[in-house]
C-alpha cells in the first residue's frame, strides 16, 4: 500500500520535472513586433520616461536577442519606439518629473534628492529646472522627514552631540538643504516648527 504511494509520488514529481523544463525553454528572440508589444505593456503599466523606456527594451534586447530574419535585417530601435510613444503621449518627461517630485516631497525628500531621482530615470535637465521648489514645500518635506524619523522636536529624548550629528547626516543625505535642517533641529518644539510654517505663509502672500 506505502509503496503504491510512493510510486504515485515519484510519478508526480517526474511530471513536475517535466513541466519546470518546459517552462525554462528560452524564450523566442524579439522582432520589431515583440519589442513594440513589451514598450506598450510597460508604458501602460508604469509611469515612466524616454530614458527609462529605452533602458528597458534594451535590457529585454541584451536577454534575448534580435531575430534579423524575422525583422528584414533592420536593426533593434528602442530610441526610435521611445520617441514614437512620446509623440503619441503615451509617456511624457515632463509629466513624470512634476507627478515623481510631488511623490518624493510627500514623502519627505528634499530638492536636491528628487533632482538626483529625475537625473537618474533620464529626464533632462531643463525639465528639471523646472522643478523647483519653494521655501515652503522644503519646510514641509524637511518636517515631515523629521517626524518619520523622530528627528529635533520629534525626538524620544534629547539627542546627544553623537546622535545630532547622525541626525544632520540622515537629513542631509535626504537631500535638504543646511538652512532648513539646522531650524528642524534646533526647534525645541513641535510648536516652534509651526511658527516657522506660519512666517513662510506670510511671506508668500
Amino acid at each position: 500500500m506505502s509503496l503504491g504511494r510512493r510510486k504515485s509520488w515519484g510519478k508526480k514529481r517526474g511530471e513536475k520535472d517535466r513541466e519546470i523544463t518546459r517552462e525554462k525553454r528560452p524564450a523566442k528572440p524579439l522582432d520589431a513586433d515583440r519589442l513594440q508589444e513589451l514598450a506598450l505593456h510597460y508604458v501602460s503599466k508604469y509611469a515612466t520616461t524616454k530614458a527609462k523606456l529605452v533602458r528597458y527594451l534594451e535590457r529585454k534586447l541584451r536577454e534575448r536577442g534580435w531575430d534579423d530574419d524575422t525583422s528584414g535585417g533592420e536593426p533593434a530601435d528602442p530610441v526610435a519606439i521611445a520617441e514614437r510613444f512620446a509623440a503619441r503621449g503615451f509617456l511624457d518627461d515632463e509629466t513624470y518629473a512634476h507627478m515623481r517630485s510631488r511623490d518624493l516631497l510627500r514623502r519627505g525628500y528634499g530638492p536636491r534628492r528628487v533632482g538626483q531621482v529625475l537625473r537618474e530615470a533620464g529626464v533632462g535637465e531643463s525639465i528639471r529646472e523646472g522643478m523647483e521648489t519653494d521655501a515652503m514645500q522644503r519646510a514641509k518635506a524637511a518636517i515631515l522627514l523629521a517626524q518619520k524619523k523622530r528627528i529635533g522636536p520629534f525626538a524620544l529624548e534629547a539627542p546627544d552631540m553623537k546622535t545630532r550629528e547622525k541626525h544632520l547626516a540622515a537629513m542631509l543625505r535626504a537631500g535638504h538643504a543646511f538652512a532648513e535642517v539646522r531650524t528642524v533641529l534646533d526647534a525645541g518644539s513641535e510648536q516652534e516648527l509651526d511658527e516657522w510654517l506660519d512666517e513662510l505663509a506670510e511671506w508668500d502672500e
